[in-house]
């Protein structure tokens, strides 16, 4: 599950990324000016209305099943709405998700001993790059469901991101049981082999970049899991590969975006890339 955000730079808050990766920055200074710049076309993905699973008519629910799993073999992407996380709790979501990374850095680097999430949680950049094309210019918290869930709200923070987390969960549990069903499996099959230690909320910051174009978000990749559950605000930047060329995600502020993982793609026979 995946909330993002994007804000200006701060110096104590940012991670030191020129510090860092000062000799990965040094091989910018052999691209001409204005190279960088590449158009990406701005595509709407497929949109599911999630209210039809509740239709009093058995056949308009088959429908949205069957509007489901096409848009996850076709595209390995689609968006949800009425998918039951209100716009209040999602603002929410992102307000404390905003207070949290204005902290800094060296607060945020200590997670495990000022803000009670499991040392590792808190991530940025690319330790193992060796050019700027494996790098991500981004920060991270990636927190296990484990440390969220039934953690009664310490703080307000704590307390969001349980209700947010609890409320994505059974939405991911409700598609995943449609794909399972589809695939000869028991709709309770990932309710009862998901548990929350294998589970996570990420919440991602992209810090205005020095080289636009240049710099990765997020290094293209594919996600691993079953299902990934997406918030995408309006700045955008959310891109993937369809038919063969990278194409912008469209924001829409009442959906969610639901992003078909490896272990699922596998099963269904498709295969996405994304960046950020």
């Amino acid at each position: 599950m995946v909330h993002t955000l994007n804000q200006s730079a701060n110096v104590a808050m940012d991670p030191p990324f020129h510090e860092a990766y000062k000799a990965l920055l040094g091989e910018t200074a052999a691209v001409p000016r204005g190279s960088e710049v590449v158009t990406v076309e701005e595509w709407e993905l497929p949109v599911v209305d999630l209210r039809r699973l509740k239709a009093v008519a058995a056949v308009e629910v088959e429908e949205c099943k069957k509007d489901i799993i096409k848009a996850s073999k076709e595209w390995g992407f689609f968006q949800v709405l009425n998918h039951g996380i209100s716009n209040q709790l999602l603002a929410k979501m992102r307000a404390k998700q905003m207070e949290l990374f204005k902290q800094p850095f060296e607060r945020k680097s200590k997670e495990d001993q000022f803000l009670n999430f499991s040392a590792g949680s808190y991530r940025w950049g690319t330790p193992s790059a060796t050019s700027i094309t494996q790098l991500s210019w981004s920060e991270a918290f990636h927190v296990s469901l484990s440390d969220i869930l039934g953690s009664n709200g310490s703080d307000e923070l704590r307390s969001t991101m349980e209700e947010f987390a609890g409320k994505v969960s059974r939405l991911a549990q409700k598609l995943a049981a449609i794909l399972g069903e589809n695939l000869g499996r028991s709709a309770k099959f990932f309710v009862e082999n998901c548990v929350p230690s294998t589970c996570y909320l990420r919440m991602n910051r992209y810090p205005p970049c020095p080289v636009p174009g240049q710099i990765f978000g997020l290094m293209p990749h594919t996600d691993s899991d079953f299902l990934t559950i997406l918030h995408q605000d309006q700045v955008g930047g959310l891109e993937l590969v369809k038919d063969g060329k990278w194409v912008a995600v469209k924001p829409n502020p009442d959906a969610l975006i639901v992003n078909i993982g490896d272990l699922f793609q596998c099963r269904l026979g498709v295969t996405m890339f994304t960046k950020a």
